[in-house]
């Protein structure tokens, strides 16, 4: 047989050299994706760039992405998401932080350092309401922190209760981003099944805990009796009950219609902001009928926003489970980890760092979709791996340098970093040791479950 090896020749150059272009083309394709991570390109826009060099480099069919943005826009669940948006857009343009805080502040306002356990439940409360963490300092600010300091609290304080409080509520639904965790852990199906109302119940006792234990800090702090209490008067609760008759059946509406079967999680949601319409706007004329389309308009920016991100996010799950990558960060893992243990103190530092760095909502739908079955894989259930999750995020948000609550409070009370670094450093020191406790206590987020 006669071989022509010059032919040989000439085809072994064109194979070489289409595939030096091919690798050429994908690292300026890389570097491309790098620069507009760094040049503050919008994240979904980073996200598909990935997705897209991922799936051609398989030699994948690209239009997996668009079947998994449909996906995710078939998906029941997700319908909540924009109505409990709007719902808490529409709250905080209306008085309710007010009606909120006079409220609680006549139930506990005789108790020591009254206004202060007023100012944890009612932040708590609000955060769950609104879905975000800045709105809460923004809005509850300027009502809280004079209170307080009037009230003889120190200024130091009383700027470290509200930054840190900002956050709480996170783990209490209505709260948006409990909502987005649940939606992309179901979608995944890794790992134990669990309902939506599972996730819900789960942050109740851990939310509890971080309350009590910041409340007794304050206790203890203040124990010498120099705050001033206030006198206990029915009639003062009788007239703040007044006041929030429109907003005090909310709460009851929500968990009381998704408790007991009588709404869908989606039917909640609609019923819950056409009452707060009826409320704000009709009842309590806070909102007027033309401020409606403008915070409708907002609200809906941000969801835009997060569904366009989350569907790109999935289309590149979708990319790293075919390449395995989750079971072969997992096998890395546990070369060097065996231990559960060891691996949640891990991942509570990673998430530390990622809370403090990253928008919580990004944080959710990048980094679950990996996690989650790493976690399934030592045995932890997506239950107590969202509360994990969710209550780093909630401590990332002041976690120094870079938390995003610092940052907001800062210009919201004119301070500077430092200042508030100092302030929340105890909060931030109770926040941590509760979240061990509810790392390594798994019974509190399932206790329902189990």
């Amino acid at each position: 047989m006669r071989v022509n090896y010059a032919d040989r020749g000439v085809h072994d150059v064109d194979e070489i050299f289409r595939v030096s272009c091919e690798a050429l083309m994908t690292w300026l394709f890389i570097s491309l994706i790098i620069l507009m991570a760094l040049g503050g390109a919008p994240l979904f826009a980073v996200i598909l760039g990935a997705a897209t060099l991922g799936f051609y480099t398989s030699e994948i069919d690209l239009a997996i992405i668009a079947i998994e943005v449909y996906r995710i826009v078939d998906t029941p669940l997700l319908v909540a998401l924009p109505l409990f948006t709007f719902m808490g857009y529409l709250l905080s343009e209306s008085n309710t932080s007010t009606r909120l805080v006079n409220l609680i502040q006549s139930v506990f306002g005789f108790l020591p350092s009254g206004l202060a356990i007023v100012g944890f439940l009612v932040c708590a409360l609000f955060t769950a309401l609104t879905g975000a963490s800045g709105v809460t300092i923004v809005a509850l600010g300027a009502l809280l922190l004079p209170a307080l300091q009037q009230g003889r609290f120190s200024e130091k304080f009383s700027t470290g209760l509200v930054t840190t409080s900002g956050s709480l509520g996170l783990l209490l639904f209505p709260s948006v981003p409990l909502i987005l965790y649940g939606v992309i852990a179901q979608q995944l199906d890794v790992g134990e099944p669990f309902s939506i109302i599972d996730l819900f119940v789960a942050g109740i006792i851990p939310l509890i805990l971080m309350l009590g234990m910041l409340i007794g800090y304050t206790l203890w702090l203040h124990r010498g009796g120099e705050i001033p209490t206030e006198t206990f008067r029915f009639s003062k609760i009788r007239d703040a009950l007044f006041d929030a008759r429109w907003e005090i059946p909310l709460p009851i509406l929500l968990f009381g219609g998704v408790a007991y079967g009588v709404f869908a999680i989606s039917e909640a949601a609609a019923v819950s902001v056409v009452y707060v319409i009826i409320s704000q706007v009709f009842l309590y004329k806070d909102i007027s009928f033309r401020q409606l389309p403008e915070i409708a308009t907002k609200s809906m920016v941000m969801v835009g926003g997060i569904l366009l991100i989350l569907g790109i996010a999935l289309a590149f799950t979708s990319f790293l489970v075919d390449a395995e990558v989750p079971q072969r960060l997992f096998d890395f893992i546990q070369t060097y980890i065996e231990s559960p243990i060891t691996f949640l103190l891990m991942l509570n530092i990673f998430l530390l760092a990622l809370g403090a760095l990253l928008d919580i909502f990004a944080a959710i739908v990048i980094m679950v979709p990996i996690l989650l079955p790493i976690a399934a894989g030592f045995g932890i259930h997506p239950v107590h791996l969202g509360i994990i999750f969710l209550a780093n995020m909630q401590i990332g948000y002041f976690t120094p340098p870079v938390g995003m609550n610092l940052f907001i409070a800062s210009y919201r009370f004119k301070k500077p970093l430092t200042e508030l670094y100092a302030s929340t450093f105890p909060f931030l020191a109770i926040m941590l040791v509760a979240l061990l406790v509810i790392t390594y206590v798994p019974f509190l987020s399932l206790w329902a479950i189990e």
